[in-house]
């Protein structure tokens, strides 16, 4: 590997790693708190959105989230089900 390659792979990992630091508090403390959408939709839309990606494994913590957040048992089929056609 050449000294530029290695200096862009290290500089990738540091990227990734203060993205990895970031995002918790970012998401969690900032865009999730906001008040212009309730818990509700925004655990809606994420469902959608992963759905939509076809990111499965990516699922279950979010359509636990949602189901905290108040989303009904049955919701989350539904959506899936609208976005399927």
């Amino acid at each position: 590997m050449t000294t530029a390659s290695s200096n862009s792979m290290q500089s990738m990992a540091t990227a990734a790693a203060k993205l990895a630091n970031i995002t918790p508090s970012l998401l969690v403390g900032g865009i999730w708190q906001r008040t212009r959408l309730s818990p509700q939709k925004r655990s809606i839309a994420t469902v959608a959105a992963l759905i939509a990606r076809y990111r499965r494994e990516q699922l279950p913590c979010p359509l636990q989230l949602a189901m905290d957040n108040g989303v009904s048992r049955g919701e989350p089929g539904k959506r899936i089900t609208h976005l399927a056609f």
